[in-house]
């Protein structure tokens, strides 16, 4: 079985392709019609619309000239299949969508545009043929790095003692969770830093994650880069507080909200830069031929509030390295 295949195996898609061809631009009434595909909740991802808005608008598109349609598995990945044909049988003119909401609505289609917005390798999970030719119909912007999770470990591993357990929070459901778990055990052998892999891919498994945590007497948590613990943020930031836990995120919208550390790129810039993709291809572009970008920037953010009610010191090299720090 092909990665592909597996992959597809995975969120229970058959790939077939839905359509022969499609015009560069489906419209309602004149108007053209795009749409959006998240495996997560609108109520939690207001930020990446409004840049998803923002890319769009830079590319002369607005509410006046064009229509979104909105589909949210809310974290029931089982809901992509259905909420992407829904979407072509609606003759959209692009899909934007999420990691494994692109997997999914590339299964359905091989002709209507897909822009992604991806945490999983985009080339191993078959979204495209490389990075800098994509091929087909996918195109889109790429968080996929390992060492941005060994990073996170890094930071982490600065805080505590040489022999304090640390757990690393994976998602089983998402395709590139034992990559992860991997080059994250490797990264902790070479820093001779005890840690254990602990598994939640529901609101009631990060739960007994949790309690898994105080069992293993755990001394921190590196929650790793995945949509569901984005989804999942509010939930996350509680149980670490509960547990005067600290932990690392990859979105800064996690210290925003009371997280103690975030390290990796601006998801709501990824998502501004998928708007522009789409609204690019809308004039015509094809996406075999956008490459697939990847950030270049990358920020430490970290909550000093936060780090006071553990009662946490700081080092000060890791303050000094900060990008933000919230007082």
């Amino acid at each position: 079985m092909t990665r592909r295949a597996i992959i597809v195996a995975l969120i229970g898609v058959a790939p077939f392709s839905v359509g022969l061809a499609w015009p560069a631009a489906a419209s309602a009434q004149g108007m053209p019609v795009i749409g959006f595909l998240h495996s997560g909740a609108a109520q939690v991802n207001a930020g990446i619309v409004d840049a998803f808005r923002q890319g769009l608008k830079e590319t002369g598109y607005t509410d006046k000239n064009l229509r979104i349609e909105f589909r949210w598995a809310e974290d029931h990945n089982e809901r992509l299949p259905a909420l992407a044909a829904d979407l072509i049988h609606r003759r959209v003119a692009a899909i934007a969508a999420n990691s494994i909401s692109a997997v999914a609505a590339r299964a359905a289609t091989s002709t209507i545009p897909i822009v992604f917005q991806s945490g999983i390798d985009p080339v191993v999970s078959g979204l495209v043929a490389s990075l800098g030719h994509p091929g087909g119909n996918t195109t889109g912007v790429s968080f996929f790095a390992s060492t941005l999770e060994v990073k996170k470990l890094e930071v982490v591993h600065e805080l505590l003692p040489r022999d304090a357990l640390i757990a690393l929070l994976v998602n089983p459901n998402n395709p590139q969770g034992g990559v992860q778990a991997d080059d994250l055990q490797a990264a902790a052998a070479m820093l001779k830093r005890p840690v254990t892999v602990i598994k939640a891919g529901s609101e009631a498994e990060i739960d007994t994650a949790f309690a898994a945590i105080r069992q293993m007497n755990a001394k921190a948590l590196v929650v790793v880069g995945d949509p569901f613990f984005n989804n999942r943020r509010k939930q996350l930031i509680a149980l670490a507080a509960r547990d005067a836990i600290p932990a690392i995120y990859s979105n800064r919208e996690n210290v925003d909200e009371g997280g103690l550390i975030s390290y990796g790129a601006s998801l709501p810039e990824a998502y501004r830069e998928v708007g522009l993709y789409a609204g690019r291809i809308l004039k015509g572009a094809k996406p075999a031929d956008l490459p697939v970008l990847q950030p270049t920037k990358f920020e430490m953010v970290i909550n000093l509030k936060t780090a006071d009610a553990l009662g946490l010191t700081l080092p000060p090299a890791l303050l000094d390295r900060a990008d933000k720090v919230i007082e």
